[in-house]
């Protein structure tokens, strides 16, 4: 019954809540008798529980409570340097992002700075790029850590950043295409390092039409190394397995390529000479007075530009063989067949070029690119050709003739169609005007 009971009169206008009284209300003559079957122990439980209610309720206020607003940002002294914002404690003190690089960079790199003043210049937000030693010295004199700086570096170089490289390995059956490949080109065209260079005076001073005696003997040296392209290019595999006529159209077609890509490989950029297959060296102005004319300066160029490649005996060779069997010439009877004789090559190229320099994956399509070049400077070697005729003073040595006849009847071809494109873009003056349509 007691259980409901919370208030009770005790007196007019007065209550009492008998479990918040304390117990020794109990003891009150005029409340023992009406509540003697109380005991003390049933007051402290009940009030036990309401202080667990109490409780309750405050944790659920608390969490109802609105959230409070977020601390302020975190705010540092300015730079000790040169009193710029700071961006936070760099090496040891507050400073800025410029002159936290700074210390950085004069630690590691040891740098040793001179002042052209006192050694007591201003350091601050504007003059702190004006003398590099005050500003060092205001660093170690506000603090800054060498030894911060050291081992910031050395747990750089615990954690290195991962480098992925491509393994690339060559097949059975492509090895054999680039040992056969690399010992046909060296077998037709030995190195500069294993030639008895020789030199010449004749005309190595100014530039003329032609010199009568370096075009004799560069004559006689082309016709023998267009011999030693005909050798290498039945070494190529497959080659010989193509039609007569596919085989003489891509020799006379890739000869001035394969030509000019190996006298390029003999040049010396220290002196500006190159050297022939018998040890002839030649100045750049001889080669331009023995035949090679408006043609010299473009094939020097290109030369040039061979050195950064750094292509070995291997990477020419198969470069050549590259240029020979290319399925896209003119006139072939089966440019299919060729086309096939050429993936293997190309796919050799690449992941010996590759092999070669694992960490230049760009090396095997700069290499590649260089047959658009050669290609531009044989279509110029054409029109030399043609004015190289009107110069000299006999006929073309036949084997020269033979296989320079094909560029020369490409120039000619070419000059055609584009006399043909200008006849088309030509509208006769004559010609009626259309007729308006009825409506």
């Amino acid at each position: 019954m007691f259980d409901y009971m919370d208030f009770l009169a005790v007196g007019p206008g007065e209550t009492l809540d008998f479990y918040t009284a304390s117990p020794c209300m109990l003891q009150e003559p005029s409340l023992t008798a009406c509540f003697t079957g109380l005991t003390e122990t049933d007051w402290q439980i009940h009030r036990i529980a309401q202080s667990v209610e109490t409780q309750s309720s405050s944790s659920e206020d608390l969490f109802a409570s609105p959230l409070s607003p977020p601390p302020p940002p975190r705010t540092y002294k300015p730079c000790f340097v040169c009193q710029d914002k700071s961006s936070g404690y760099h090496y040891g003190v507050s400073a800025c992002e410029g002159c936290k690089g700074f210390f950085r960079r004069s630690v590691q790199k040891d740098m040793v700075y001179t002042c052209h003043r006192d050694n007591n210049c201003i350091i601050n937000k504007i003059t702190r790029n004006r003398c590099q030693y005050c500003r060092l010295q205001r660093c170690f004199a506000a603090g800054m850590s060498k030894e911060s700086v050291r081992n910031d570096r050395s747990k750089k170089k615990e954690t290195p950043k991962m480098t992925i490289i491509e393994t690339y390995e060559l097949t059975a059956e492509l090895g054999c295409v680039v040992e056969n490949i690399c010992r046909a080109h060296r077998e037709t065209f030995p190195s500069l390092c294993q030639l008895g260079k020789y030199t010449t005076n004749s005309s190595s001073d100014t530039r003329i039409q032609l010199d009568l005696g370096l075009w004799d003997k560069f004559s006689e040296l082309a016709t023998k190394c267009i011999i030693k392209v005909v050798e290498f290019a039945k070494r190529v595999p497959g080659f010989t397995g193509l039609t007569i006529t596919d085989q003489i159209t891509l020799l006379k077609a890739a000869c001035l390529d394969i030509l000019i890509l190996r006298i390029c490989t003999r040049y010396t950029p220290d002196q500006d000479t190159m050297t022939f297959s018998d040890g002839l060296t030649l100045t750049r102005t001889q080669i331009h007075n023995a035949g090679f004319g408006p043609l010299t300066d473009q094939v020097f160029t290109f030369a040039g530009q061979l050195l950064p490649l750094e292509m070995d005996d291997t990477e020419s060779g198969l470069l050549s063989a590259i240029c020979l069997v290319s399925g896209d010439r003119q006139d072939l009877e089966e440019p299919s067949k060729v086309e096939i004789l050429q993936e293997p090559l190309l796919e050799a190229l690449k992941i010996y070029s590759r092999k070669r320099r694992p960490s230049m994956p760009l090396m095997f399509p700069k290499v590649l690119m260089k047959i658009t070049d050669l290609r531009s400077i044989s279509a110029k070697g054409a029109e030399r050709v043609v004015t190289l005729k009107m110069e000299i003073p006999g006929s073309m040595p036949p084997l020269i003739q033979e296989m320079l006849e094909e560029m020369e009847n490409l120039e000619k071809q070419k000059q055609s169609e584009e006399e043909q494109r200008a006849d088309k873009n030509i509208t006769p003056t004559h010609a009626p005007s259309p007729c308006p349509h009825s409506t």
